[in-house]
């Protein structure tokens, strides 16, 4: 992939240089307002091999990461092949500038150049700016697991939603 270059932006794929800052954005953005349980990485060399390089793109504002979106095939299965399940997160001090957007509109651009037609991703039901957020993208809602999760003393759903892709 490219890099991309939109405004004072820089959209390329994560490389292991950026290990250390995607891990304190985990840290920063994953809470249980956003995710089932805690993201505990024991090492760096524990978080890579969960996300290696690649396997996300990063958003850069000059030299400082703002952003990323986590992506990869749900399955092992030739059969799923054709579906992207992806995970964003934007760091605090950027969010509402557009980076989100950027980060959706890149991958869509890279899954359909790779043969992708559908993009897949899971939110909490209590993440109600998550869940404008990926409507506003063109996601729909696909599935709904109702009380999957107690969190913060209520159950919460997971809501299940996707983006099919223009082939």
């Amino acid at each position: 992939m490219q890099q991309i270059h939109k405004g004072t932006f820089t959209i390329r794929l994560s490389e292991i240089r950026d290990a250390r800052e995607l891990i304190t954005l985990d840290h920063m953005i994953w809470t249980q307002d956003t995710t089932p349980g805690p993201l505990v990485w024991r090492s760096r060399e524990d978080y890579l091999l969960h996300a290696p390089p690649g396997s996300q793109l990063v958003a850069l504002e000059g030299e400082r990461l703002c952003g990323y979106l986590g992506f990869g095939c749900p399955s092992g299965m030739e059969s799923n092949r054709h579906v992207c399940e992806i995970n964003i997160a934007v760091h605090p001090e950027f969010q509402r500038r557009g980076i989100g957007r950027l980060l959706i509109e890149a991958i869509k651009q890279h899954a359909g150049n790779n043969g992708i037609r559908k993009l897949r991703l899971r939110v909490l039901s209590c993440n109600t700016p998550a869940l404008a957020f990926y409507r506003q993208c063109g996601f729909r809602e696909e599935g709904r697991l109702k009380e999957e999760f107690y969190l913060g003393g209520r159950y919460v759903d997971e809501i299940f939603m996707s983006n099919m892709l223009r082939p």
